[in-house]
């Protein structure tokens, strides 16, 4: 009799965001720009998803044509089964830029209450949303403040809890603590990963920094230098509760040297 093997017992792992061939070419008065090519890539239901690699290489467009803010010209993409677009009017998923974007005649109530009202929800529903973002993000409290009263980093978590309002199964993230000075930066890395932990979202987040995407992340893309090619996803094999102090450990640190390795090779290749 064979014996049972648990892992036979796990559900398999449910696809959300998949791309195949994905090329993205913007025509310029100077010629052809080649944001993107031929990437492949899935992403899984739950997972933390960094992207990384220097400045110009594909990453942020990428998210964006998830987003259906670009259109690819070549290859496909799917999130949650569905076109770009269709995810979009589905509302499949929430996007956090790099500049917090708070509307400053508005409180942070009522910017995170925005996209609810475009939604049509009633008033008790959008309060309770409200509410229930705001504790999550750790701003129970400010929700009458407005944006010129919040530190840079309160603004930005006021901006996730805007993302997070519609309570998409997606969360997209460009770059958003680029701006923070690194002690803001450590404190925003830890409350996302208390986020994600909580809701169990699936995450996908473009950075520069090769700590944050291994302190973050589950899965690492390493991408090349234009055109933006998939050159390295890196599994981590860290537990999932992180401490900051992780980042001292043998572990970490030997993750972190393969992703400054993939970016080094990406860079050679060009």
């Amino acid at each position: 009799m064979a014996r049972n093997d648990p892992d036979s017992n796990r559900a398999p792992a449910e696809t959300v965001i998949s791309a195949s061939n994905l090329s993205l070419t913007f025509e310029t008065n100077d010629g052809p720009v080649h944001a993107l090519k031929d990437v492949d890539l899935t992403i899984n239901r739950g997972e933390f998803v960094s992207f990384i690699g220097p400045s110009g290489c594909g990453k942020t467009t990428f998210l964006r044509v998830l987003a259906d803010l670009e259109q690819p010209t070549g290859g496909s993409v799917s999130v949650n089964g569905m076109t770009p677009r269709e995810a979009r009017m589905k509302r499949a998923y929430g996007f956090v830029f790099q500049a917090a974007g708070l509307y400053p005649w508005r409180t942070i109530a009522g910017n995170i209450k925005l996209p609810l009202e475009i939604m049509g929800l009633s008033k008790s529903e959008q309060n309770e949303r409200v509410q229930k973002v705001l504790e999550l993000v750790h701003l129970d409290g400010f929700g009458k403040k407005f944006p010129w009263q919040l530190s840079g980093g309160m603004q930005q978590r006021a901006s996730i809890a805007r993302a997070l309002g519609f309570d998409a199964d997606i969360l997209l993230m460009d770059e958003p603590f680029g701006a923070l000075d690194e002690i803001v930066r450590d404190h925003l890395n830890e409350q996302l990963l208390e986020l994600w932990a909580k809701t169990n979202k699936t995450i996908g987040f473009v950075t520069h920094s090769i700590p944050e995407a291994v302190y973050l992340s589950t899965k690492i893309v390493v991408m090349s230098p234009r055109p933006g090619r998939v050159r390295e996803v890196i599994e981590s094999s860290l537990p999932r509760e992180r401490p900051l102090d992780i980042r001292e450990s043998a572990e970490f640190l030997a993750i972190a040297h393969r992703v400054r390795e993939g970016l080094r090779g990406g860079h050679d290749d060009g």
